[in-house]
């Protein structure tokens, strides 16, 4: 019998929480109440006690996983409890009868203290991959409408050693790219789908061996090494593998780690030099280092397991060595806090010695520190050089191209004074933030004006079905917010955006705006919109033309918001000229159901909202 373990409720406001760290791993006893997991909210970290005594069956829920409250985050068996426990009593010779699961033996490797001295060698590595049995990975599902991912890259090659959990290869869908971890830890023994190869949902990708068997079977038949070594069997240790492998290509450059990341990769980069660094930290002779920093690595390695996709994202977008960040986690966890504060320090004193030479000129240097240093420096590589479309960038091209041969496209612009807003915005954004946790910008107003005009237009939040000739009418506005990521423009979906208020959908927006541009949304929040807004002007833009979002009718374009004179009725009946805040509202529309008066109507309803300006309740004033 299995009993699920599921996460609780943490706060009536947490909807949500990130599995930090497992206490315990598959196949081991656990206590009626003993910490099984470490889980991390916006507002607090905990841990999660076993509901019932028994072994520890599954793990639903990897690290750095975000889980729902009441999503399932494991199983334990509670009448396997007692026929585990006598399995690992018993020497070796019951291990096979025990074939119905696999968990027994994944409980062994912590019996042979000795083998973890010597790292295993390539070709210790080659014999258990032709000798050894292991464990399928598979390609799991990726979303409601997935069936099928491109391999971009692997991470691991046959022979490595990979820990549970830990990221095997980068898989690239229509709708998300992601990485698929290790379900154990052990040996790559084979790679049965290479890269740019497209791989259905199920289908066998690699299989993995785990350290404690392949290496008995090694030793007896010899198969085409000539029987190297047997001792050094290596057993899956995490941290001691990697750091080895790492240091000899590099024992001088200690200070080489921000290197390794680059735009599209750099969670995975950060999580592979997170665990190598802290050795050249603790000591600078890292040959010699082994021996009296073995207490300093399990820390920083343990360390290194705390810090999430998120944080990762942060410091290598920042060029922080994680090494060098004093966590204020549980168990010294580094959390995005930690990150934003070295940021922050790094750049103050890299400000302050390059305003001396230049006093007049370094004004402006505060904005070019955080932007343009990373634009010249993608400018400066990619100038004169060749490379193949990411699998990402394929996939927009065509849906752009498909949509304008699909609707007939027309766009429609028209000018809103925002001052109200602006007014509003400035008085309240302090406590909003305060309040809400988010900071209030331009977009949730936007946004709000825009789902109210859908309510009154509903010809806009529509689609066709050309073949059957049918016109739908959604009852409900499911918002697509297009969010610009590294990786290419991307438009999750904020469901029944049409029943959020002003600060809900404030929330919505910076949550699935942040797990958007991290690689965290899910491919079923990639799709469903009923209607579309881009904010073109969040980098500078007037007014752009967007194209439709198939197989919606519409889209809007919001401009940046500028201060410049205007002419404005005086408080006498005549003309006066004043400093007002004014923005473009660009509308795209399919004219195939849209005509240009209803798009006219539908822009004037949001422009007139905008200028009213009546948010205060939305603001709570």
């Amino acid at each position: 019998m299995s009993t699920p373990v599921t996460m609780p409720q943490l706060g009536e406001s947490v909807t949500e929480g990130t599995v930090t760290r497992w206490l315990k791993q598959v196949g081991e006893t656990v206590d009626m109440d003993e910490p099984l997991l470490e889980v991390s909210t916006d507002k607090v970290d905990t841990e999660i006690p076993s509901p019932v005594a028994g072994v520890l069956h599954s793990i639903e829920a990897p690290d750095d996983a975000i889980v729902e409250v009441g999503g399932l985050l494991g199983t334990i068996g509670t009448e396997a409890a007692d026929s585990t426990s006598a399995a690992p009593a018993a020497p070796a010779a019951p291990a096979p009868p025990e074939s119905p699961r696999p968990a027994p033996p994944a409980m062994q490797p912590p019996t042979p203290a000795p083998e973890p001295t010597t790292p295993a060698t390539d070709e210790t590595n080659a014999v258990s991959a032709s000798t050894g049995s292991g464990t399928e990975v598979t390609l799991p599902e990726l979303g409601e409408s997935v069936t099928e991912g491109t391999v971009t890259r692997w991470l691991k090659q046959v022979g490595d050693t990979v820990a549970m959990d830990e990221p095997l290869l980068e898989i690239s869908t229509d709708k998300v790219d992601t990485e698929i971890p290790a379900p154990i830890g052990g040996t790559l023994l084979s790679i049965a789908a290479g890269e740019d190869d497209v791989v259905e949902i199920g289908a066998v990708l690699a299989v993995i061996g785990d350290g404690s068997a392949s290496a008995p079977s090694s030793t007896p038949p010899v198969p085409e090494p000539a029987a190297p070594t047997p001792a050094p069997t290596a057993p899956a240790p995490e941290p001691p593998a990697p750091a080895l492998e790492s240091t000899p290509p590099a024992p001088a450059p200690a200070a080489t780690p921000p290197e390794s990341a680059p735009v599209t990769t750099s969670p995975v980069s950060a999580s592979t030099s997170a665990p190598q660094t802290p050795p050249a930290m603790a000591a600078t002779p890292t040959p010699a280092a082994s021996a009296p920093a073995s207490g300093d690595q399990s820390k920083v390695a343990a360390a290194a397991s705390y810090v999430t996709p998120l944080v990762r994202k942060l410091a290598a977008q920042g060029e922080i060595d994680l090494s060098t960040v004093t966590g204020t986690g549980v168990g010294g966890r580094i959390r995005r806090q930690d990150v934003e504060r070295a940021i922050a320090e790094k750049q103050s004193t890299s400000v302050a010695p390059a305003a001396q030479p230049n006093a007049p000129t370094s004004a402006p240097s505060p904005d070019a520190a955080g932007v343009t240093p990373q634009a010249s420096a993608a400018t400066s590589t990619l100038r004169g050089t060749t490379a193949p479309m990411t699998r990402l960038r394929k996939v927009i091209a065509d849906r752009m191209v498909e949509s304008l041969q699909t609707s007939a496209q027309l766009t429609t612009v028209v000018e809103a004074d925002v001052t109200a807003i602006a007014k509003l915005r400035d008085r309240v954004k302090e406590q909003f933030q305060q309040r809400e946790g988010v900071k209030l910008s331009f977009l949730p107003f936007f946004a709000l004006a825009v789902i109210e005009a859908l309510k009154v237009h509903p010809n806009l939040n529509a689609s066709i079905d050309s073949e059957n000739g049918q016109i739908t009418y959604h009852g409900k506005e499911d918002l697509g917010v297009a969010v610009d990521t590294e990786r290419g423009l991307l438009v999750p979906v904020i469901r029944d955006a049409g029943e959020l208020n002003l600060a809900g959908l404030a929330r919505r927006i910076a949550d699935i705006a942040d797990r958007t541009r991290t690689n965290r949304v899910t491919p079923d929040e990639l799709s469903g919109g009923t209607f579309t807004l881009t904010n073109t002007g969040s980098r500078g833009a007037l007014f752009d033309t967007p194209i439709i979002n198939q197989p919606q009718v519409a889209i809007l374009g919001t401009g940046t918001v500028n201060k410049r004179p205007v002419v404005i009725p005086g408080p006498d009946g005549g003309d006066v000229i004043a400093v007002h805040s004014m923005m473009y509202l660009a509308l795209t529309y399919d004219h195939r159901l849209v005509d240009g008066a209803d798009a006219a109507r539908f822009l004037v309803t949001v422009k007139n909202r905008l200028e009213e300006g009546a948010f205060e309740d939305e603001v709570g004033l």
